[in-house]
């Protein structure tokens, strides 16, 4: 009776703490009610914080010396404490409106977080209000939201590409039966981009620019009609502002090493995977959810490399958040795939 009671005056929340956004899902408005970069600025000599998430990000590469934009998830794993906490203090307060008492939360983390960085999670959102907290793994919460029969007895596999990190799992019986954990995803493409910039052009630019040029014209696979894209940065020889004209073509080839490190963990999971599961997803195939879903061709080059079906989710950047929505409105399914 008391637990019917506190939820007439809380809200109870998932949240997808990702490495570059963070959406946090209503279970009373029953849909993704904070949908923000996970970007805080903060006062460099107070440690003050003056803006988180959207507002915050545009300071990205832009701030004075006396403000500092940072990222407080780095691979999936909380970096700065602190930071995390106000950040989570602020999507709290946004989707818990007017309730009374704090929400519990149910939040997503990847399946290779240690019980150091769980811990962290937990104290982080304990301190930001939640008054009680749960932790789900993130390919599972990812299945559960783009529809994947979890608990049939049979084999579903997941590829989540984040922004820190991907993750790979087969799941069967609302278990996951193998997974794996990579540190690659949405910002080692960035990353890549830069180096690549650097390293081809002699041009200097920034995250933002990179990630731009990602959305532009970044692909995985052969692309039908090849594009070009205009690039504004600094030369590194001369130090002034400079702008060239890049190829789909090079970036294509520059992200090829991240994209390898993930077609091998696909592979490596594929061949562990018992005999009954993998005859599955043959006909199930293999459905791909994060951000990272979204670059051009990722389905047909996992497709040709393990001769599997892929499918890419409706909607694979809300994934995760939708995942942890559908766990808080069916209790039981919520005590089988989440731990405290």
């Amino acid at each position: 009776m008391f637990h019917k009671f506190k939820n007439l005056f809380s809200n109870d929340l998932g949240i997808d703490l990702g490495t570059a956004n963070a959406l946090v899902f209503s279970k009373e408005q029953g849909r993704i009610v904070v949908r923000e970069p996970s970007v805080v600025a903060v006062e460099a000599f107070s440690g003050k914080v003056l803006a988180v998430g959207e507002e915050a990000r545009k300071m990205l590469g832009r701030t004075p010396g006396d403000i500092k934009a940072v990222r407080p998830m780095k691979d999936g794993v909380i970096a700065h404490i602190e930071t995390t906490e106000e950040m989570l203090r602020y999507f709290i307060k946004k989707a818990q409106s007017a309730k009374l008492i704090h929400p519990q939360v149910l939040v997503a983390v990847p399946s290779g977080i240690t019980e150091v960085e769980k811990r962290a999670v937990k104290d982080s959102a304990t301190n930001a209000g939640a008054r009680l907290v749960r932790l789900i793994q993130q390919p599972m919460a990812s299945a559960i939201g783009v529809g994947l029969p979890v608990g049939d007895p049979a084999g579903n596999m997941i590829v989540d590409i984040g922004g820190g990190t991907c993750e790979i799992a087969i799941i069967s019986l609302n278990g996951i039966v193998l997974s794996r954990s990579l540190r690659v995803g949405g910002d080692e493409f960035n990353g890549t981009i830069q180096e690549h910039m650097k390293r081809a052009h002699n041009l200097l630019i920034g995250e933002r620019t990179s990630e731009s040029i990602k959305i532009q014209i970044g692909s995985a696979y052969p692309m039908e009609q090849e594009a070009t894209l205009e690039v504004k940065g600094r030369d590194l020889s001369s130090g002034l502002p400079k702008t060239i004209t890049i190829r789909s073509e090079e970036i294509r080839e520059a992200l090829k090493a991240p994209l390898d490190n993930i077609l091998e963990a696909i592979r490596v999971t594929l061949n562990d995977c018992p005999p009954e599961l993998a005859a599955d997803l043959i006909d199930r195939g293999i459905m791909v959810a994060g951000g990272g879903a979204l670059l051009r061709g990722i389905d047909r080059l996992i497709a040709q490399d393990t001769n599997l079906p892929v499918h890419v989710a409706d909607d694979p950047l809300s994934a995760v958040a939708e995942g942890t929505g559908s766990a808080l409105q069916d209790f039981k399914v919520l005590k089988r795939v989440s731990s405290l």
